[in-house]
């Protein structure tokens, strides 16, 4: 009999070992798949319409400025327009009083 127990004991701990990290798994990629689905739906609404605050007027550009300035010819606000590559906010956006004092859209 002793042996029936010590055998039983190993299964419950192997199935133990085994059945919880296996369970935090599942709930894991339950939740992360619900919130995927938010972000999908949220990415699906229509963009929040922003009023493009005029930084060429702010920081006093010229005509030949304007021209070249990639702020200047998108729609997107200036801090939007130059992002790098990556998508990361230029150094000198971050510091910027036109950026520091932008509105911030609200979504409702």
């Amino acid at each position: 009999m002793s042996d029936l127990a010590s055998m039983a004991a190993i299964l419950v701990g192997i199935a133990t070992r085994l059945a919880i990290p296996i369970l935090v798994t599942i709930l894991a990629v339950y939740f992360l798949r619900r919130l995927d689905a938010r972000w999908q739906a949220e990415g699906q609404l229509l963009p929040v319409k922003v009023n493009k605050p005029a930084c060429w007027e702010t920081m006093g550009c010229s005509l030949a400025q304007r021209k070249t300035c990639p702020g200047f010819a998108s729609a997107l606000p200036c801090w939007q327009a130059r992002r790098t590559t990556s998508g990361y906010l230029r150094e000198e956006c971050l510091s910027c009083k036109v950026f520091l004092k932008a509105p911030v859209p609200s979504t409702g």
